[in-house]
């Protein structure tokens, strides 16, 4: 199995994205977004997705020519329109936006539509952490999964992350789909001939599988049933309503080349916790939990294990399947 530093992933990341008709700048943040994910043990939402992102760039499911650009703002709100390019530059131009919002008015939220699959949402709060302030980021995504007692799928999965920055620590991140498990798990699962476990999709015919494929075609099962269907369409709403971007049913699947413009929908809430109780309350606060959770053994506090695999794979590098790696050299050209 191949390893690659970061830097070099990230290079081939690039080539196979300005290739395959990406903007250099989409190119670079898109490589830089996915080898974030892969050097904390995210391969689903890693450069196994650039083969994906390389058919849709010159299918035109997705204009590599696009340049995000504010449409919208008042106050504390922001709209950005990603112009159905790739995600990322219009995510970080969000972001940046609700900061800078943040900053002046205490609270922000920034909406993106028209925009595209966003990856890992923990990635786009780096910068809010690195800032001192508190983030949620939240996307919906192609129609995975049904509504309760339905068996078609309307819902995405519809990750939702958080990052609370410390103050001498590494910031604690959240980062999950609403999904029992996220649907990239199974294209990873296909791709390498593995069934997955009981318990994460249905197939066409609403029957419990354990073939990755069948689980494709047919449909995700929530996290925690009914609750995390009923979250899912907090999500939804909270990213196509206030924005107008496409809802799941609307979008036609990431997992396949050809197709619509997704169109679908992101949304950034970033909080400056010295709006409210202060900077010395609230860091004071986050360690007052953190430590009465981690007073019992055994108790791990959500993204420490992520943060050790990425020291471990800045020292070393990411593997890579030989496959993935082939494919991706071959698109590189």
């Amino acid at each position: 199995m191949p390893t690659l530093t970061l830097g070099a992933l990230r290079d081939l990341a690039t080539q196979v994205l300005v290739r395959s008709g990406a903007n250099s700048a989409m190119a670079a943040a898109t490589a830089s977004a996915l080898v974030y994910a892969d050097a904390r043990g995210l391969a689903s939402h890693g450069v196994s997705r650039i083969p994906q992102y390389a058919a849709h760039l010159k299918n035109g499911r997705a204009d590599g020519s696009a340049q995000p650009a504010i449409v919208r703002g008042k106050g504390g709100a922001v709209l950005i329109d990603a112009n159905c390019g790739l995600a990322f530059p219009a995510c970080a131009l969000g972001v940046a936006e609700a900061m800078r919002r943040a900053g002046e008015f205490g609270v922000a939220f920034a909406g993106v539509t028209n925009s595209h699959h966003f990856g890992a949402a923990a990635y786009h709060l780096e910068p809010v952490g690195a800032a001192g302030m508190v983030g949620l980021a939240m996307g919906n995504s192609p129609a995975a999964m049904a509504a309760p007692g339905g068996r078609r799928p309307l819902f995405g999965t519809n990750p939702i992350a958080a990052l609370f920055p410390r103050r001498d620590a590494l910031p604690l991140v959240v980062d999950l789909s609403l999904s029992e498990v996220a649907r990239g798990k199974l294209m990873v699962a296909a791709k390498e001939g593995k069934e997955i476990p009981p318990g994460w999709a249905l197939d066409r015919d609403g029957n419990p599988t354990t073939d990755p494929a069948a689980g494709l075609e047919g449909s995700m099962l929530p996290m925690g049933g009914t609750k995390g269907a009923m979250l899912a369409l907090v999500v939804e709403l909270l990213v196509t309503a206030l924005t107008g971007a496409a809802m799941g049913f609307e979008a036609n699947s990431f997992f396949v080349d050809e197709g619509n413009r997704p169109r679908i929908g992101q949304a950034f809430l970033v909080v400056d916790p010295g709006a409210l109780g202060g900077n010395d309350v609230y860091f004071a606060r986050i360690e007052a939990l953190l430590a009465e959770m981690t007073k019992e053994p055994g108790v791990r506090l959500p993204g420490e294990r992520r943060h050790a695999i990425a020291d471990e794979a800045k020292a070393h590098g990411v593997d890579l399947p030989r496959a993935l790696f082939a494919q991706l050299q071959q698109l590189a050209g």
